[in-house]
């Protein structure tokens, strides 16, 4: 995942001296530290049951302790970004994977629901500090080849995070480890996070930031205002009866964002550095491919909650059940993705794009049929498998594909830049996903009605995947190689020189 920075020459690997010797361990380092972040956006889905019976979380709760997350990661990606640029990235990875391991500390021992909804919003700030750095410590340790093996690893373990949270998750609330429940869901990431600490300020080594960039503060306020005006009466207007204030808040919010594209432009036109390379916002295929993203993945981060949720309150499944519940749809988007990365992208390109979500909605679609004929008293995943698995091939399908076609639509200088807008609007859209879905699936749920709420929210999926449809059309009909989407130029890839025509990060 790469984000907003400058050109910084000092990142050409230097070719007198050889290979950094520890370059390997510096790798695994990244991706335990990595998927320890990303984990934590789904690893709680699980945990609903057990946080109403300990802190008495309502329906709302849940859905900040969920989404808050994601809210205050995406939100602050960009800038952790250019704090490391210039501050260093190996200082900004240790400081933000310190407060992470404090901040998921301070979750596990939070005594209320709005404590761990603070700590929660904490913790996702702290990812926004930890996650951009990766890939920057990557470039600086990596060249040539190696680099290029590097991302084909960091990317797949990554994507898994993800995936095996409700898993994990369930697996750790059911086994109900010192009686800790729901705690230890937290308390995990002490062990991790604490050998990680160790060893990267032991091994990765130091390397000063850029003093000369500019970190712009004004951008990134009217970001997170904008975010919170957004994410706030989603999240409240359901239980509230959407009253003035939440449509005026969403008003405020559309206005802010204006703002901020209004910000950037004239700060770049005044010599200073933007969070977004302000060419990005006059491209249309890439303005148009931030929204898709955001369709995209909140419909899907959406629809898995709401599985989940259908599994425990529904049906009254453990968390650990629910967690495995979760696994067709894990399977179909491994499954998916293998397909649309391994060949298919390459041979019909940006039709990719489309048939995954074709291939959602005919999954959606045996799934409604399936919810239709269920017997409550014999209920098992097995009779759901089917329709979500289809689903997940589809969303896989796109998953592998989405990115490398945005990419295609802006230029080789503005990589780092709007590689880092996607992935921070990729998280804001889960959490307006998790707030959107959320209070579809319990206005139906608060009167009993679970499979009724899973309807609904089928339905909003539907509608999210045909807008998503429409604007693929609106993208480039190749996608940009894998290796360009990290800031490796093509004459680089192929003769193994390592060295980079742009290595904004």
């Amino acid at each position: 995942m790469e984000v907003a920075g400058v050109c910084d020459p000092s990142l050409i690997p230097d070719k007198t001296t050889g290979p950094y010797r520890w370059r390997w361990l510096i790798l695994a380092v990244m991706i335990v530290a990595e998927i320890m972040d990303l984990l934590d956006a789904s690893i709680v889905n699980v945990a609903g049951p057990d946080l109403e019976k300990s802190l008495g979380a309502g329906s709302v709760g849940l859905q900040w302790v969920i989404g808050g997350y994601a809210l205050t990661l995406g939100a602050g990606l960009v800038l952790g970004g250019r704090l490391g640029d210039r501050y260093g990235r190996r200082r900004m990875f240790l400081i933000g994977l310190a407060a992470f391991t404090a901040t998921s500390l301070l979750c596990a021992i939070a005594p209320n629901i709005e404590s761990l909804i603070a700590f929660r919003l904490l913790q996702g700030t702290a990812g926004a500090m930890l996650l951009p750095q990766g890939l920057g410590l990557l470039r600086e340790n990596f060249s040539g080849p190696e680099l290029t093996k590097v991302f084909a690893i960091f990317g797949p373990v990554l994507g898994l995070g993800g995936i095996i949270g409700p898993v994990l998750g369930g697996f750790l609330i059911e086994g109900d480890i010192f009686g800790l429940g729901w705690r230890s869901v937290f308390l995990v990431n002490l062990p991790i996070g604490i050998a990680a600490l160790i060893v990267a300020a032991k091994f990765v080594p130091k390397k000063a930031g850029d003093r000369t960039v500019r970190v712009d503060m004004t951008g990134a306020a009217l970001v997170v205002m904008s975010c919170a005006l957004l994410v706030l009466p989603l999240n409240q207007g359901q239980e509230n009866g959407w009253p003035l204030w939440t449509w005026l808040s969403m008003a405020a919010s559309v206005i802010g964002f204006a703002l901020f594209a209004l910000q950037q432009r004239r700060t770049a036109a005044a010599g200073r550095e933007p969070l977004v390379t302000p060419g990005l916002l006059r491209k249309p295929a890439f303005t148009v491919g931030l929204g898709g993203i955001a369709l995209f993945f909140g419909g899907l981060i959406g629809t898995q909650l709401v599985l989940t949720l259908f599994l425990q309150i529904g049906h009254h499944f453990t968390a650990g059940d629910a967690g495995l519940g979760n696994l067709p749809l894990a399977v179909g988007t491994a499954i998916g993705g293998a397909i649309s990365g391994a060949f298919l992208a390459d041979r019909i390109g940006r039709k990719v794009l489309q048939i995954g979500p074709l291939v959602q909605l005919a999954g959606a679609t045996v799934l409604w049929f399936q919810l239709d004929g269920l017997d409550a008293a014999s209920f098992s995943i097995r009779d759901i498998a089917p329709g979500v698995a289809v689903a997940g091939v589809g969303a896989g399908m796109v998953i592998a594909a989405l990115f490398s076609f945005i990419l295609a639509a802006v230029d080789d200088d503005e990589i780092g830049s709007a590689s880092g807008v996607l992935s921070a609007v990729q998280a804001v859209g889960g959490s307006i996903g998790v707030a959107v879905f959320g209070s579809v699936f319990f206005a139906r749920a608060e009167t009993g009605d679970f499979t009724g709420g899973f309807h609904h929210a089928l339905i909003v999926q539907a509608c999210l995947l045909v807008v998503f449809l429409a604007i693929t059309f609106l993208l480039p009909k190749k996608g940009r190689p894998e290796e360009e989407q990290h800031g490796i130029a093509p004459e680089a890839a192929a003769d193994g020189s390592g060295t980079k025509r742009h290595l904004t990060v």
